[in-house]
């Protein structure tokens, strides 16, 4: 099991050279999601080499321009690129009503099916599912209405114990599948064989919890808890407090707390306002709440 993300844009909503707005590309169970999509987000992809075919699910987490307006760009471009496969758009009320009607002025309707599943719950619900993988939404307390996005593997199988197997000359290799699936094995006599004697438990399933701009909301802690890694919107330090309460956004320090009390692995920290000149900065507040935390950088890449 592995998870690998790349940061394609990680800063907030004023335009500046080299600061490219929120975009992510996460890889998961061989699943490849697209999670916001500002402006620019189709260049970015294609600067960091993703194949524009792997996506078929875009999750958005509210409309706001640094989060959303490049949306509009990209699916139009797959349909230049002649695109057939079918594209999901998770995101908020609204978001049908934006890209159809810039579809229906253009004139570009696309040619491959463009399927909408617009979000109003304030509660986090399950809104992907298959044998692998399960997405639910974070409910945040923004200007507009808001979710982050928790990614799931599901539990795998289990593995076998070799060294106990080979003990057993009736065990074939046509009854691997069966104990990697959990079942007892019994023998001729009638004995029988418990799983977890013969098996090891699974890898445990890594997580990604994706949460955007939001106040700072200790109500989310229980739906991220254990996460193998949390992002977390840090717009402003803690200088500017009285400011992220005003625009409902977060600091670096309470990024942290969110992590700490959630007990997640991993920290990553953006959407830094323009008017800090120097990062760093948002990394060592937040590192004096919860030490394992990292800055989001345009082009980095994060594996677990």
């Amino acid at each position: 099991m592995s998870l690998k993300l790349t940061i394609l844009g990680c800063h907030s909503a004023t335009p500046r050279v080299n600061a490219n707005p929120t975009a992510q590309f996460l890889e998961i169970q061989n699943h490849h999601f697209l999670i916001d999509c500002g402006e620019g987000t189709q260049v970015q992809l294609r600067k960091y080499g993703v194949k524009f075919s792997k996506i078929k699910h875009i999750f958005i987490s509210h409309l706001h321009g640094d989060h959303s307006f490049g949306l509009i760009g990209l699916i139009s471009t797959f349909r230049l690129l002649n695109r057939e496969t079918e594209l999901h758009v998770y995101g908020p009320k609204g978001i049908k009503e934006i890209i159809t009607l810039q579809l229906k002025l253009s004139n570009s309707w696309t040619q491959y099916p463009l399927l909408f599943h617009e979000l109003s719950e304030t509660t986090s619900q399950l809104i992907f599912e298959d044998a692998t993988v399960e997405v639910y939404t974070i409910p945040l307390n923004h200007r507009v209405y808001t979710n982050g996005f928790l990614f799931k593997e599901k539990e795998g199988e289990r593995k076998l114990d070799m060294n106990a197997v080979f003990n057993y000359n009736e065990i074939e290799v046509c009854d691997y599948q069966n104990l990697k699936n959990g079942r007892d094995f019994i023998l001729k006599n009638g004995t029988v064989l418990k799983n977890e004697d013969l098996t090891l438990p699974p890898s445990k399933p890594k997580s990604y919890a994706f949460c955007s701009d939001t106040s700072y909301l200790p109500e989310i802690v229980p739906i991220i808890e254990n996460a193998t890694c949390l992002y977390h919107e840090t717009t402003f330090l803690k200088d500017k407090e009285n400011l992220a309460i005003t625009t409902m956004h977060s600091t670096a320090e309470q990024a942290a707390k969110i992590a700490k009390q959630a007990k997640v692995e991993q920290l990553i920290i953006g959407h830094y306002s323009g008017r800090y000149k120097n990062v760093d900065a948002f990394k060592a507040e937040a590192q004096t709440v919860f030490k394992n935390t990292e800055l989001a950088e345009t082009g980095k890449v994060f594996e677990f």
